[in-house]
């Protein structure tokens, strides 16, 4: 592990995902019962939002050759760590 976290392990990831929750609850606590009619619609819209972010904008186009290459030098260099650390045991 490179010792590096990602946003939402952090404290402040934390607090956003721990203000997110009680506001998503209040909200559906008061609010649930003409929330409830919209939710189908709510999902549907959901899915352009997700691809948008899951996808990162697709800003790296034409280097799919190059990041399959990364990949297979990175998989050669596990196998080969995996061996040794086999070979020790």
């Amino acid at each position: 592990m490179t010792g590096k976290h990602g946003y939402w392990t952090s404290l402040h990831g934390l607090a956003t995902l721990t203000l997110i929750g009680a506001a998503l609850y209040f909200l559906f606590v008061e609010h649930g019962a003409h929330l409830l009619p919209y939710f189908p619609f709510l999902i549907i819209l959901l899915c352009p939002l997700m691809h948008i972010f899951m996808h990162k904008g697709h800003g790296r186009h034409g280097h799919e050759e190059h990041n399959h290459q990364d990949a297979e030098a990175a998989y050669r260099r596990g196998l080969e760590e995996g061996r040794k650390e086999g070979d020790r045991q």
